[in-house]
């Protein structure tokens, strides 16, 4: 199987969690801080950069990274 492409080309914005605790009773990771919930998409990688730059926001950009693809027919499944 070969994963698709489509909505690849957006830029997203994540807050880092401030306070992560672990809960007792489950051991599942918590915050408190609503910022961790919150995900903002841009179209572009400069819309980006200066909304967090007008917002005063630290980031750190990481860029994506090139595919290798590898077409396959349905029939290399079966070469041995």
């Amino acid at each position: 199987m070969q994963s698709g492409l489509a909505k690849n080309n957006k830029w997203i914005l994540e807050f880092k969690t401030n306070d992560p605790t672990t809960n007792p009773l489950m051991g599942w990771e918590s915050s408190s801080d609503t910022y961790s919930e919150l995900k903002l998409e841009f179209p572009s990688k400069e819309q980006a950069i200066d909304y967090a730059k007008k917002k005063k926001i630290d980031f750190e950009l990481i860029e994506p990274r090139k595919r290798k693809t590898v077409k396959k027919s349905y029939a290399d499944n079966f070469l041995k």
